[in-house]
């Protein structure tokens, strides 16, 4: 695991807020606090590195957080927030 000295920037994609508003109020606050947590280390918790580019998968729960990193700018993008179901597998 990569640890970081000093905190990372953070910028979330509207879309994310969008999806975020249609889920439990209880599920969108327990994400949240996880999405904000990346500003700290986004290589923390349960995080897969995608095939390809910077992208990078966070399970929270039945809770997907997608983004990219990009290490040489200290920066984190979330694009993409995604709910998992039985279905989807």
């Amino acid at each position: 695991m990569k640890k970081s000295e000093e905190n990372w920037d953070l910028k979330i994609d509207p879309s994310v807020f969008k999806a975020l508003k249609k889920f439990p109020e209880k599920d969108s606050e327990y994400v949240w606090k996880s999405m904000n947590i990346l500003h700290i280390n986004p290589y923390s918790g349960d995080t897969k590195k995608l095939k390809g580019e910077n992208n990078w998968r966070k399970r929270i729960g039945a809770y997907r957080i997608f983004y990219e990193i990009q290490a040489k700018h200290k920066l984190v993008l979330v694009f993409h927030l995604e709910r998992r179901g039985s279905n989807t597998y």
